[in-house]
């Protein structure tokens, strides 16, 4: 019977970088700002100016769809136009 051979092991001295950060489909490193387009995430952002720009460049090219951007931490979706966030209309009592 053949020996197998010793594995290889690395060094407890060599210099260990970081590994990147592993985005997969199965968990995605969300930020707090979410912009949504037929409430599908399609990126995450910190700040809520940089969401509203982005949305607003989908809204101007494709007037159809819905574009929001949710706050995940205040739990609020607002709703995005070509001009920006877009205010709710008040309802009228009768």
């Amino acid at each position: 019977m053949a020996l197998r051979p010793a594995p290889k092991t690395r060094s407890k001295d060599a210099d260990i970088e970081e590994a990147p950060l592993v985005v997969d489909q199965r968990k995605r490193a969300e930020q707090r700002f979410r912009l949504q387009v037929d409430r599908q995430t399609k990126q995450s952002f910190a700040t809520l100016a940089p969401a509203v720009e982005a949305g607003s460049v989908i809204k101007k090219a494709h007037p159809i769809v819905q574009v929001s951007v949710y706050d995940a931490v205040d739990g609020v979706n607002l709703m995005v136009g070509p001009d920006g966030v877009v205010e709710p209309e008040p309802e009228k009592a009768e």
